[in-house]
């Protein structure tokens, strides 16, 4: 079976100023814990700037795809805890009119639920009752380039507007209260391979987008557009136009990634450098560090993926970690992964703000990131530096054999490790939270020119016949990089997790469980069947004092689980 992707469907020091504002930042994390159900910062009119900024601490709400600006996907309130969590049932299902893959994470402002389906359908729903307040559908354009599915991960919301951006390569604005159509913008020309699938991240009067098409040599970016009228106010190419950086010979963790130097400088000389048609695609959120006006992101595998001959150089900014200044989009600092990474091991996952114990103990604001390799990599924020990796999460054997005509056996697979799946953290346990894939592959290169607006593989992987496959959650510690607990499943996961202050994580499967676990043990604790993949990242709100538990169920097209149509909000038996 091949799984090529598919079209169509250094530790600086901290002064002492920089420190009192991590521990607020802390102590804002570990207290929001205790909030009650009734904190509230607003209400239907608008969505206000400082009800994002705060947004990691609103017991009510869920108002960023991962939860806040630093993407910990912590939800504060704990009325759902380890004792109650086994009398958790359905409140409502909710069915949309796509039967399809279903990725969208459920974004709730004061009761009001929006959620997106493929094909760019946006629903708004009551939150508490699983009502149709409104339908919007996209009039998509002709379509024939697009990576993994026709998803769409969800929406943005501020002011009086809610924001998607779409598969063929557009980003809308739509009236909250109505799902009418405010504006609309074209970010690049969907047939020469650019889509878009991600959500949107509103801050200030910025919308921000990266696009999706690392497949087809395209060259990526990250777009700031203007909240008001849809203009377009800078614009960060994830491709350099000295790409070729300092010829890294080792990855991130230090092994040897068998790079034939020569023969790639000698490449260069009659080739030039491939930044053009070089990839970079940004497949997730980006985390805002509302302190220092920073953005942070990940970026995707170079094109051709597999085939690294007719692209020579490290191949910056793909497989890197990125930071940029928010007003302007002016690069900050990066770190690169795997520089001319021809396994497809890109970074997709998206960063993590917390505080982090660098190696001489001292807590700095770090960045998560989760890779495809299947390590945990923690960074200082302040220059992108690689403080640790974790141990790995996911068998890695024979890293770093390179592709061949005839197919190399490599693991992680093209797959991960960890997808495009968000993290969780727990601030007060210290642990990350992470879904992996295990999924044995053999990697086949075959040298094509670029096609203009056609998948470019440079060949493919292919699931190797009679291997188990299965998946993982794992916690890490993320001070440490030491693996705390491990669950095994049956089958690879992809999708997303939530923590809570209940001391618990949920996370689907393409099987159709949806499960809660022990965050402090991995202990399994409750878990339901939703008759469909449950490959969607949970979200929970509180409504009238009762807190929901709420999921996408509709499988997914990357791996070839179930499709549905369900919404499914959970709360407390008797509630």
């Amino acid at each position: 079976m091949s799984l090529k992707r598919q079209p169509l469907i250094t530790i600086k020091a901290h002064g002492e100023a920089k420190m009192k504002k991590l521990a607020v930042i802390v102590t804002a994390l570990v207290v929001s814990a205790g909030l009650t159900a009734d904190t509230k910062y607003g209400d239907m009119k608008t969505v206000t700037q400082d009800m994002l900024d705060r947004a990691a601490s609103d017991g009510n709400n869920f108002l960023h795809t991962n939860g806040n600006y630093e993407q910990t996907r912590y939800y504060p309130n704990k009325q759902i805890n380890t004792s109650n969590v086994n009398t958790l049932a359905p409140a409502w299902i909710f069915q949309t009119e796509i039967v399809d893959s279903l990725e969208t994470t459920p974004i709730i402002v004061d009761g009001v639920m929006y959620v997106t389906t493929s094909y760019n359908h946006v629903y708004a729903l009551d939150a508490k009752t699983g009502e149709q307040l409104w339908h919007y559908k996209q009039k998509l354009g002709p379509i024939t380039t697009y990576c993994c599915g026709p998803n769409n991960r969800g929406v943005a919301v501020s002011g009086d507007k809610v924001f998607m951006a779409t598969l063929d390569a557009k980003m809308v604005a739509l009236d909250a209260k109505t799902g009418r159509q405010i504006w609309e913008t074209e970010l690049a020309d969907p047939e020469l391979g650019y889509s878009e699938t991600m959500a949107p991240t509103v801050v200030g009067n910025k919308v921000l987008i990266g696009t999706n098409g690392g497949e087809y040599g395209i060259r990526g970016f990250v777009k700031a557009l203007d909240t008001d009228s849809g203009e377009v106010l800078w614009t960060f190419h994830t491709t350099a136009e000295n790409s070729i950086g300092t010829w890294e010979t080792h990855d991130a963790t230090g092994r040897d990634m068998l790079r034939d130097i020569k023969a790639e400088k000698a490449a260069l000389k009659e080739l030039g450098d491939p930044y053009e048609t070089l990839g970079g695609g940004v497949w997730q959120n980006p985390a805002v560090d509302l302190e220092t006006n920073r953005v942070y992101f990940v970026v995707g595998n170079p094109s051709p993926d597999l085939d690294g001959s007719l692209r020579p150089g490290d191949n910056l900014y793909t497989n890197s970690l990125v930071s940029v200044d928010l007003d302007s989009g002016k690069y900050i600092c990066h770190y690169q992964y795997i520089a001319h990474d021809v396994w497809d091991l890109d970074a997709v996952s998206p960063p993590v703000i917390t505080p982090v114990k660098n190696n001489d103990g001292e807590m700095v604001k770090g960045i998560l990131h989760g890779g495809k390799t299947g390590h945990i990599y923690a960074h200082d924020a302040s220059d992108c530096s690689l403080i640790r990796h974790s141990e790995a999460m996911v068998p890695q054997e024979d890293m770093w054999t390179l592709p061949t005509a005839e197919g190399a056996r490599m693991l992680p697979g093209a797959n991960g490790g960890v997808e495009w799946s968000p993290l969780a953290i727990d601030p007060n346990l210290g642990l990350s939270y992470a879904i992996n894939l295990h999924q044995p592959m053999t990697y086949h290169v075959e040298s094509t020119p670029y096609p203009a607006g056609k998948l470019w593989l440079g060949g493919a992987f292919k699931v190797i016949p009679g291997e188990e496959q299965w998946g993982n959650i794992t916690a890490m510690d993320y001070h440490t990089g030491k693996i705390r607990w491990k669950v095994k499943t049956e089958q690879p996961m992809i999708g997303g997790i939530l923590a809570t202050a209940g001391g618990l994580v949920f996370a689907g499967e393409g099987n159709g469980q949806f499960k809660a676990y022990d965050s402090e043990t991995g202990a399994m604790l409750w878990n339901f069947q939703a008759g469909a993949g449950v490959n969607a990242p949970p979200s929970s709100f509180t409504v009238d004092g009762d807190q929901y538990i709420v999921v996408a169920a509709g499988g997914n097209a990357q791996l070839g689980y179930k499709y549905g149509n369900n919404i499914i909000a959970f709360k407390l038996a008797g509630n």
